[in-house]
């Protein structure tokens, strides 16, 4: 499930090193750590337990916790690509078209949204690390 989908993109993310500014957005993460965010994170997003909140904290404030990376249109269809070729590489996934197409579409809006909303954060906002992040109100 999601864990492969984590490991088969962050496997591709990790070996990018024909574009040393993408892979830089990750330099503070392990590849393994940004699995097991990923992982967490879409389990809870998806209807699962709350394993990223367990973690993180009480809210996963997306854009927030990517505040601090420079994430803009070039890094969302970068992001997209890979993830693009993860799912199709996901074997549970390739007999499931409607499932590749709809994970697509989610991956596009979230990854361009935190490009657009990034625009409008305010510097309280801000979140990111891995800290839990007491006494904000959001």
């Amino acid at each position: 499930g999601f864990h492969t989908l984590s490991t088969l993109f962050y496997k591709r993310v990790f070996a990018d090193t024909d574009h040393p500014w993408f892979l830089g957005i990750f330099a503070t993460s392990t590849s393994t750590e940004a699995i097991d965010n990923q992982y967490r994170f879409l389990v809870q997003t998806f209807g699962g337990e709350e394993l990223y909140k367990e973690k993180k904290g009480k809210y996963t404030r997306l854009v927030g916790r990517h505040a601090n990376y420079k994430i803009g249109l070039e890094a969302a269809e970068r992001w997209m690509y890979h993830m693009e070729l993860a799912i199709d590489e996901h074997e549970a996934l390739k007999e499931d078209e409607e499932a590749r197409e709809v994970l697509k579409m989610y991956f596009r809006f979230t990854a361009f949204y935190i490009v657009v909303a990034s625009d409008y954060m305010r510097d309280d906002q801000l979140s990111g690390g891995t800290q839990l992040d007491s006494g904000r109100i959001w």
